[in-house]
C-alpha cells in the first residue's frame, strides 16, 4: 500500500482508552492515551465494570483529540482499526463498536487487531529518536511481556506466527503486582518494583521455575516464594519481641509494614528472577530458530532490568520500543492493522469482541 496511506486506530482492551493516526504502517501522526490508572489504584487493580464506564466517558474526546493534527481532518483517514481482544470484555466492546461505526458511517475498511500482536508490531513505529530506523528483520524471536500475557513466538514474516512457549500460570506482569502488593508497595507493580529494587543490596535469592525442555514460563512459585520470605522475617521479628511466646500474648491484627531495606532486597530479587528466566530463555529460543533479531514488547518491556539484560545477552540486535510504546496505545494497533490490510485481510461489521483471543497466524 502507498506510504500515505493512513489509519485511525483504537485501543480500549484494558484501562487505557487510546486513539491513534499511523501513516504507512510506521509513522506516528497522532497517539493519544487517556489512562485510568488513579481510577483503579484504590482498588489495587484494574476493575472491569469501572474501565468500561470510563471508556465510553472518553472515548470521543480521545478520538477528536487524534484527528486533531490532521489537516483534512475525516477526509485523510483511509481505513479504521480497533483491537478485539484479547482483554476485557465491555471494555473492548468500547473501541469495537466505535471503530466500525465510524468505518460504516465513513465507508472505510475496517481492521480487527490482536492485542498481542499489536504489542509485537511497537517495534515497527518511528520515533523521533529513531525517525530512520530499519524495520526488524525476519525471522524474529518475539518476547511479550505484559501484565495479561507472557509468551515467545518465532515470526518467519508479517502475520506468520509460531508460537514457541508461553506462561502456564502468572504473566509477568501479573506477578509483579501480586508481588508489590505483598510488599506494599501498591498498584501499578512493576514501576513500582523497579524502583524498589535499585541500588538494593543482595543477600536474597529466589528460585527460578526453569521448565526444562520447554520455552514456557510459571511465575506462580516465585510469588509463594516471596510470600515465604515475608511469613519467616514476620516470624523471626516476632520471636525476638518481649513476651514472645507466652500464653494470652495478643497478637496484633495487622502486621507492621516491612522495613524498607526488606523490600528492596525482595523486590530486586523477585525482578532478577523474572528477568533471568525471560531472558535466558528468549536467548536460547533466539539461538536455537536462526533469528536475526529479537524483539521486546509489552508492558513488562518498560523495566530497565529487563532491557539492559536482554540487549547484553543477546546474540542479534535487539528492537525494543520506547517506554511509551511498551505499554498499551492505539499507535501498535494502528501499525498492525497496516500489514493486515496489506496482505488483503480485512473485517466486516459482524467481527464480535473476543476476550481469550489467542496470537495466531493469518
Amino acid at each position: 500500500m502507498d506510504t500515505n496511506f493512513t489509519i485511525l486506530a483504537i485501543e480500549t482492551s484494558c484501562d487505557e482508552t487510546a486513539a491513534a493516526v499511523i501513516r504507512g504502517g510506521r509513522m506516528i501522526v497522532s497517539n493519544v492515551v487517556a489512562s485510568q490508572i488513579e481510577e483503579h489504584r484504590r482498588y489495587g487493580g484494574v476493575v472491569p465494570e469501572v474501565a468500561s464506564r470510563q471508556h465510553i466517558l472518553t472515548i470521543d474526546a480521545v478520538v477528536r483529540d487524534a484527528l486533531h493534527p490532521l489537516p483534512g481532518g475525516w477526509n485523510d483517514i483511509h481505513a479504521v482499526a480497533a483491537t478485539y481482544g484479547p482483554g476485557l470484555a465491555g471494555a473492548l466492546m468500547t473501541g469495537l463498536n466505535v471503530a466500525k461505526a465510524i468505518a460504516w458511517m465513513r465507508e472505510l475498511p475496517f481492521i480487527g487487531v490482536n492485542h498481542i500482536e499489536a504489542h509485537i508490531y511497537a517495534n515497527w513505529l518511528l520515533t523521533d529518536a529513531q525517525p530512520d530506523a530499519p524495520e526488524p528483520q525476519f525471522p524474529v524471536v518475539a518476547l511479550v511481556v505484559s501484565g495479561g500475557h507472557t509468551l515467545l513466538a518465532l515470526l518467519e514474516g508479517h502475520g506468520r506466527y509460531r508460537m514457541l512457549g508461553q506462561t502456564r500460570d502468572d504473566a509477568a506482569g501479573e506477578a509483579f503486582d501480586k508481588v508489590a502488593r505483598l510488599l506494599g508497595l501498591g498498584f501499578p507493580g512493576g514501576p513500582a518494583i523497579q524502583t524498589a529494587a535499585e541500588n538494593a543490596p543482595g543477600g536474597v535469592t529466589l528460585p527460578r521455575a526453569w521448565l526444562r525442555d520447554s520455552y514456557d514460563f510459571s511465575f506462580s512459585g516465585l510469588k509463594t516464594a516471596v510470600l515465604h520470605q515475608i511469613r519467616e522475617y514476620r516470624a523471626r521479628e516476632a520471636a525476638l519481641q518481649p513476651g514472645a511466646g507466652k500464653r494470652g500474648a495478643s497478637a496484633a491484627t495487622e502486621p507492621p509494614p516491612l522495613p524498607p531495606a526488606i523490600v528492596a532486597r525482595l523486590a530486586r530479587a523477585f525482578q532478577e528472577s523474572v528477568v533471568d528466566v525471560l531472558v535466558t530463555k528468549t536467548v536460547e529460543a533466539a539461538r536455537a530458530f536462526g533469528a536475526a533479531e529479537v524483539v521486546l514488547a509489552g508492558g513488562v518491556a518498560a523495566n530497565l532490568r529487563l532491557r539492559e539484560e536482554l540487549c547484553r545477552r543477546s546474540p542479534v540486535p535487539v528492537h525494543i520500543p520506547p517506554v511509551a510504546l511498551c505499554t498499551d496505545n492505539a499507535a501498535m494497533i494502528g501499525a498492525a492493522a497496516f500489514y493486515r490490510l496489506n496482505a488483503g485481510k480485512q473485517d466486516g461489521w459482524d467481527l464480535d469482541v473476543q476476550p481469550n483471543l489467542p496470537l495466531h497466524a493469518g
